[in-house]
This record gives structure tokens, C-alpha cells and sequence, in this order.
């Protein structure tokens, strides 16, 4: 008996670790039921003269989950809820240009901008052929995914918005110094936001205002300040915090597109979160007034310690409206 329990704790930890493409399937004998167990794969595609890693998991033949994610991190930050989804969708993650493990080229040589991030995820989907997806957008994945909707609008089939913004009630005071730089572009106020890519920042916005930091992993920081701390790295950030004002403007069109499309939305929104505070996720209603709004006691990167709760509200809410 001791042996049938250790093996089952072992397959249990095994599952939540691994992601799929092809589910493996093991004999859960004292369940007397299959266990599948997801196992990822690893891909990199060279798009407009870069390496663009990403993650693909799950049935290919499934409805796509398209996961976008945020600053500082990459795909890094879905690493646990891919093999939640893998079971019965296909889950594409990529890495941005200068994040994770896709190619980050001088600032001075490559586009670092959101409409050029948009179309290089275009272009990774539709190389995959992949022609509809339910967006998960976080952070700058909101710009992101929102251009992509505007290009491709009949290819959302749902939208999946946890801290990403659409609306100038979701700019905190966080944000005054960028928005320093926007109107000055002086080398003082691009200096002033040198702070936002130091370990200390990046520590804060994984631990600030959330509700057990025991579930924080330390390889999250560890992850994302080795990658922000390479050469040239921090040149690519402040050029994004600069571009991030070019997201603004857009903000109409974006909830046009949440007018006229009406897609299915699910908004589960970390309530402490002080670079996109809840204030943001209210005004969906007013563009989606049937998107389905859970405001949890978590902070910027919710999923690290709201999983629990954030990983079956997708499972439920795709299953529910997606065909």
C-alpha cells in the first residue's frame, strides 16, 4: 500500500510538470483509470531575421489557446498552466523578440514595437496553420493580441484577459514616469526608468500584494532578471516602455472590436496589482457586458499563486463557449 501511494504522488507531481503535444498515457491502477500525462515541445521559427521560440502542446486538431504574455517574463510564465489546458486544446506560447529564448538583436537594427510583435505572432500562427484561437492576454499581451484582433478579427474565438489593458481607468500611478518619457523623450526621463528592469522591480512584481508568497517560485525572478540582464537587454526594454504610448491611441479601436465581435470573455483580474489596477478590468462591461469577471486576491502575476482557481475557470469557461 505504501509503494501504490508514493507511485501515485510520483505520477500526480510528474502530470503537473510536463506538457503535451502527443498525451502520454499511464495505468492509474488504484483509480483504475488512464492518467495523462502532457509533454511539451520546443520550437523555434525564424521570422523577419529572428529566432522566435515558443511552446506547443495538445491535440492539433483541438481548439488553439494562443498565450501571450507579459514584462519582464516570456513564456516562462504559462510554464504551469499549459499541462492544465493540454488534455483536450492546442496551447501555442510564444517568446516575444528580446525575451525568453527567442533571439533579442541591438535595438538599434530590429523593431522593438507592439505592432511588430503583433506581426510576428501573425506570422508564427498562420506559418502553423492555425486559423482561429482563443486569446490569453496579459500585460503587454493586451497590445499585442488586441492588434492581432484588429488585423484578424474573425479568427478570435474568445478572449482570456488576466491584467491586460484596453482602457485608461487600467494605467496606475505606476505609470507616470513612463509617461514622462512619452512626452519628453530626454535622456534624464529615459535614465528615470532604468529602475523598472532592476532585480528589485522584477522582485516586487511577482510578491507585491499577493496572497501567499510560498507559492511564488523563486525561478521566476531568477528567470527573467538573467534575461533582462543581458547586454544590450535594458536599451530594448525602455524602448518598449517608450512604444507602450503607441498602444494608447488604439484603445477606441480595440473596444470597437469588443462591440462589434462580441467574443466570449473571461476576465480573472489579481485585485493588488499596482502596474494594471483593478480599475482596469470593470470597463470590459461597458464594450462586453456579458464577459464573466472573477477579481482575485493576487498581484500582478496572478497565475503564480491563483492557479488553484484561475486554471479551472478556463477549462470551464473554453468548454463552455468555445464549439
Amino acid at each position: 500500500m505504501t509503494f501504490m501511494i508514493a507511485r501515485r504522488s510520483l505520477l500526480a507531481a510528474f502530470a503537473g510538470v510536463m506538457l503535451a503535444v502527443s498525451p502520454v498515457v499511464a495505468a492509474d491502477t488504484e483509480a483504475n483509470r488512464p492518467l495523462v500525462v502532457p509533454i511539451v515541445q520546443y520550437h523555434t521559427e525564424s521570422i523577419d531575421g529572428v529566432d522566435v521560440f515558443y511552446r506547443e502542446a495538445g491535440p492539433k486538431d483541438a481548439p488553439t489557446v494562443l498565450l501571450l504574455h507579459g514584462f519582464p517574463t516570456s513564456s516562462h510564465m504559462f510554464r504551469n498552466l499549459i499541462p492544465l489546458l493540454a488534455d483536450r486544446y492546442h496551447v501555442i506560447a510564444p517568446d516575444y523578440p528580446g525575451y525568453g529564448f527567442s533571439s533579442a538583436p541591438d535595438h538599434d537594427v530590429f523593431d522593438y514595437s507592439f505592432a511588430h510583435f503583433a506581426d510576428i505572432v501573425d506570422t508564427l500562427v498562420g506559418r502553423l496553420g492555425v486559423s482561429n484561437y482563443a486569446l490569453y492576454l496579459m500585460d503587454y499581451g493586451a497590445p499585442v493580441g488586441y492588434r492581432l484582433a484588429l488585423k484578424h478579427p474573425e479568427r478570435v474565438s474568445a478572449l482570456i484577459v488576466q491584467n491586460g489593458n484596453a482602457y485608461e481607468e487600467g494605467l496606475a500611478q505606476f505609470w507616470d514616469p513612463i509617461k514622462a518619457y512619452w512626452a519628453d523623450q530626454s535622456a534624464a526621463n529615459r535614465d528615470a526608468l532604468n529602475v523598472l528592469v532592476t532585480k528589485e522591480i522584477t522582485t516586487f512584481q511577482y510578491t507585491d500584494g499577493m496572497s501567499d508568497l510560498t507559492r511564488i517560485s523563486p525561478d521566476t525572478v531568477l528567470h527573467d532578471q538573467t534575461l533582462l540582464d543581458r547586454p544590450g537587454n535594458r536599451d530594448i526594454q525602455l524602448d518598449l516602455l517608450l512604444d507602450y504610448g503607441t498602444n494608447l491611441p488604439p484603445h477606441p479601436d480595440f473596444q470597437k472590436f469588443f462591440r462589434d465581435f462580441q467574443p466570449p470573455t473571461l476576465i480573472t483580474w489579481g485585485k493588488n496589482d499596482k502596474i494594471f489596477p483593478e480599475a482596469g478590468a470593470h470597463p470590459y462591461l461597458r464594450d462586453l457586458p456579458g464577459a464573466e469577471v472573477h477579481i482575485l486576491a493576487s498581484g500582478h502575476f496572478a497565475l503564480e499563486d491563483q492557479l488553484h482557481i484561475i486554471a479551472p475557470l478556463i477549462v470551464d469557461f473554453l468548454d463552455r463557449r468555445l464549439d
